[in-house]
């Protein structure tokens, strides 16, 4: 027989506080990461059947993937002294949402349907993806 308890959290007012601000600092990171991918895909991608005969090909940047995003964070906290008290492990699972909502919009699924482009979240609305 398996038995599953559930609690309820009652915290105090400075701990709701401190978790509002979390979420929304990771909201940022996360429209953030999602903005760098989005400018990287539409600054490198060219149509098929369009040739570059007149312009030259632009130099080509590196693509935004979910190690170089990793790696970025110890940055992002050097700038922003706020994302040090967030976890690193919390920080790097809201560059694996990114990484996962954009292999959802390229990837079909099973059925063979493509999901659509991934959106920008709104003020408190990180939690819901």
């Amino acid at each position: 027989m398996r038995t599953a308890y559930q609690y309820k959290l009652r915290s105090k007012k400075e701990q709701i506080a401190t978790i509002e601000m979390w979420l929304e600092l990771l909201r940022r990171q996360y429209n953030y990461r999602l903005s760098e991918r989005f400018s990287w895909w539409s600054e490198n991608r060219c149509p098929i059947n369009a040739c570059l005969l007149v312009m030259p090909i632009p130099q080509l940047r590196d693509h935004p993937d979910y190690y170089s995003q990793k790696r970025d964070l110890v940055n992002t906290k050097d700038k922003f002294p706020e994302y040090k008290l967030i976890h690193s492990q919390v920080l790097q699972d809201c560059v694996k949402r990114v990484q996962l909502a954009f292999d959802r919009w390229f990837k079909a699924d099973k059925n063979g349907h493509k999901l659509g482009k991934p959106r920008f979240n709104g003020i408190g609305r990180y939690l819901n993806n």
